[in-house]
């Protein structure tokens, strides 16, 4: 099996990965039933990558039916050792408008009923793994220097709070939010850091603004139009950024 030098998750907007070159695709059975689909595999700036697509290359699966620990292990299996997850979010603090990108440092997880950790198995050896910091730190740095690198703005840092979706959140639920510290609100960033942690792999998030949470905005109401459009726009910026840490 040839090296992979990254595995890229694409969220919402981000189905396809651009630029990838060679490419091939790979069913792969896992112990957890089926990923979201092929992963496939390509050169990119002098590298060689894997990217999924986590909600399926035609957006079928909403965030709670996504089978997490399948992804994880496909990618694992392919010789993934870091991880970037891509994930559309709303923004809550004043600076997290659309079509920013963020560099997470914290999580609080607020979701429900899913299969949260590779220990559900009968059998399985029961792991307590450290998550003060969910995110692998040089991987972040990575991220951060290669934005530079890029002329890409990214901010350092801010709390990432997951809900259940697929239902955008109330105003109360935000404001509740805000007070427990959360910056950013999104619907897929757990239990995929908590599952890459399990199996040891190196995870970071690409955070991408498409609108501003819930009472947080000028807005009366949110548009799903406005906010596919901001995560195109964002989204252009991803394969800069990964270039630039790749070639670094």
């Amino acid at each position: 099996m040839s090296t992979m030098d990254l595995a890229v998750i694409g969220g919402s907007g981000l189905y396809n990965f651009p630029g990838l070159e060679n490419a091939t695709r790979h069913a792969v059975d896992t112990p957890y039933g089926a990923a979201s689909g092929e992963v496939v595999m390509g050169d990119f700036a002098g590298k060689r990558i894997a990217f999924l697509a986590r909600h399926g290359e035609s957006h079928t699966l909403p965030p709670h039916r996504v089978n997490y620990r399948a992804n994880l292990w496909a990618l694992h299996s392919l010789g993934a050792r870091r991880v970037i997850g891509v994930n559309a979010v709303g923004g809550i603090r004043s600076d997290m408008g659309p079509r920013v990108i963020v560099v997470p440092d914290q999580l609080i997880d607020y979701t429900h009923g899913r299969y949260t950790s590779y220990c559900d198995v009968e059998g399985a050896e029961v792991k307590h793994i450290d998550f003060s910091e969910p995110y692998t730190g040089s991987l972040r740095q990575q991220l951060l220097a290669a934005a530079g690198k890029a002329d890409v703005a990214v901010i350092d840092g801010g709390c990432y709070g997951a809900t259940q979706g697929p239902r955008l959140e109330t105003r109360a639920e935000i404001a509740r939010m805000k007070r427990d510290g959360c910056d950013l609100v999104g619907m897929t960033g757990m239990p995929e850091a908590a599952l890459a942690r399990e199996l040891a792999l190196e995870y970071a998030c690409l955070a991408l603004v498409a609108n501003f949470a819930a009472g947080c905005g000028d807005e009366a109401e949110i548009s799903i139009e406005e906010i596919f459009a901001h995560l195109a726009a964002a989204t252009t910026e991803v394969p800069r950024i990964l270039a630039a840490m790749l070639k670094s």
